[in-house]
């Protein structure tokens, strides 16, 4: 009689039996589930897995459908090897670059000699319905890393063999797609079948891989323009580029061989330049009959925007331009006039949790030339208060306001546009573990958020991790629809910072108990910080923008 193993399904709470080395397919086949949309992977032990695993001993098991962030890479990272074969199907010689994320999609290029065209990708999208059509199976395969770096170097894949030579892994996978074999971090689906719900654009110098709705995956996404976040990332990409830094491997490389003091200072260089170019352009205004009066600065959680206002302070100085902060978080309502979210609790994301009114007058009246006292908010008692801060706008000088509704135009709607200068500030990671694995942005931030949290505010990594969901959807719904309204976006993200965040976070995210939901996000996190080398951070100076989440900072917080 064959040994039975038992299952928790975390789905339903209902424990079964099967037989030991069953896949996570054969079990959710077993529990008869009905997800509101198709199972894509699992949580075993909350370790994300595909549903080819195969288990051999009691476990907890919950079923993921797209929905769910984990199982949507699953999704997009077995859609992307779906393009590269209908690539190599119809450009034997052609090379897939997948890029970034832009777009509600992922921006991708094709190196076949020519731009390409419609019918490019009229003939791609069609082939990639027939591999789907025809069901073939995602097959893994795990071998020693040095026969999976030799069997990349002869494939002429060189960008997945330098990654994985330089991982430091005795072992290593890779995944066979009938004749096309791949690299992906992480599971895939088990067979094409599985991706059902995908579109292709001609976008920009490339196509925009469209992928399904986070919330409703039997749709694709709906496509927003987003020229100006596509060419900030060009712009870093091209900085890559010059260092001869496409992708981790190369990175790693570079710094094994004594290079990282030089990628430090010129990556710190490169963005301080581009900050004086933005201080620059604000006096150029200044000094050619349109004033700026208001500078309002942007972004989502961990971007670095208050670092970046200090920075960008001190270069408005050197212009005799003088700064002066103004918090948005001092124009809170008063507690009980907060708005509450669908739970009840105060929803102090809401752009209607501040008080509009009051801001726009004193707005209104500091433009005017009059002194206003400005409010102090009492996060003790939930009261604004008044302690004599009085303030009249000087010859030369600029109000900056930093805050997630900066780009709103509902925050600032009675000043013209002429008097605002508008910023968005992102970690828009554009270094890529290999040409066909994207380093998504907001795994940059929320590392740096995780650090910073257990340095300056106590919280553990489980901490962080668990309430991430929730400033996700925040940033979905108050900040990323007005980015687009900037009239220069900084990107925040460093060359270097995950290889110096990597020896910051592993110790804060090894915390996290394994019994709890948030321990397969740390996990996951562990795995991919163990692709980065190691860097000390003693060169990296006192005002960069990564020292405001690891320490050492010159500015005060």
């Amino acid at each position: 009689m064959k040994q039975m193993i038992q299952i928790c399904c975390k789905n339903n709470n209902i424990y079964k039996e099967f037989p030991i080395g069953s896949s996570l397919l054969d079990i959710y086949n077993g529990f008869n589930l009905e997800l509101p949309f198709q199972v894509i992977s699992a949580r075993v032990n909350n370790r994300s897995e595909g549903l080819r695993f195969k288990v051999y001993h009691n476990k907890d098991v919950e079923f993921l459908d797209a929905t769910d962030p984990s199982a949507m890479r699953t999704y997009v990272r077995s859609l992307c090897f779906i393009l590269y074969k209908s690539v190599r199907d119809l450009f034997p010689n052609g090379k897939l670059y997948v890029e970034h994320p832009v777009s509600k999609g992922y921006f991708c290029k094709i190196s076949i000699g020519r731009a390409l065209t419609e019918e490019d990708i009229l003939a791609l999208k069609k082939r990639m319905q027939e591999i789907v059509a025809q069901d073939i199976p995602f097959r893994r395969t795990e071998c020693q890393t040095s026969k999976a770096v030799q069997l990349f170097k002869e494939l002429g894949m060189n960008d997945k063999a330098k990654l994985l030579e330089t991982s430091g892994s005795l072992y290593t996978y890779y995944y066979t797609l009938d004749d096309t074999i791949d690299y992906f971090y992480g599971n895939l689906v088990p067979s094409t079948s599985y991706i059902q719900v995908f579109d292709l654009m001609l976008y920009d110098e490339g196509l925009l891989l469209r992928i399904p709705n986070k919330n409703k995956p039997n749709e694709v996404d709906q496509f927003i323009k987003q020229d100006k976040m596509l060419d900030a990332f060009k712009e870093h990409l091209r900085w890559n580029e010059i260092m001869g830094l496409k992708n981790v491997g190369d990175f790693n490389i570079a710094c094994k061989k004594g290079y990282a003091t030089n990628l430090i200072n010129v990556v710190e260089a490169l963005q301080e330049k581009k900050i004086a170019q933005i201080a620059d352009e604000i006096n150029y205004r200044c000094k050619n009959g349109n004033p700026v009066k208001i500078i309002l600065i942007a972004g989502p959680s961990s971007s670095g925007k208050t670092t970046f206002s200090k920075r960008l302070s001190i270069q408005l100085l050197t212009n005799g331009i003088k700064p002066y902060p103004i918090s948005l978080d001092n124009y809170f309502l008063n507690r009980v006039d907060t708005p509450k979210d669908e739970n009840g609790d105060y929803d102090y994301e809401s752009l209607y949790a501040l008080d509009l009114k009051l801001f726009n007058n004193h707005l209104q009246k500091l433009l005017a030339g009059e002194e206003v006292e400005l409010p102090t908010y009492n996060f003790n008692t939930g009261v604004k208060e008044y302690l004599g801060d009085k303030l009249k706008i000087e010859d030369n000088m600029v109000l900056i306001l930093e805050g997630i509704h900066a780009l709103n135009p509902a925050l600032t709607p009675d000043v013209s546009n002429d008097s605002k200068y508008k910023i968005y500030v992102s970690a828009l990671t554009t270094i890529s573990l290999d040409d066909h694995n994207w380093i998504p942005t907001t795994d940059n931030r929320l590392l740096r958020r995780i650090i910073r949290d257990y340095k300056y505010r106590n919280y553990s990594a489980q901490d962080t991790i668990s309430r991430w969901q929730s400033v996700r959807a925040g940033e979905d719904k108050w900040i990323f629809p007005f980015q687009e309204n900037a009239d220069v976006m900084f990107n925040s993200a460093l060359l270097f910072e995950l290889a110096v965040i990597r020896r910051y976070a592993e110790p804060v995210l090894m915390e996290v108990p394994r019994n709890c939901p948030e321990y397969a996000e740390a996990y996951r996190l562990l795995k991919f910080l163990q692709f980065f080398t190691p860097i000390q951070d003693q060169e990296i100076p006192p005002t960069s923008l990564l020292r405001e989440f690891v320490g050492g900072s010159s500015f005060e917080y």
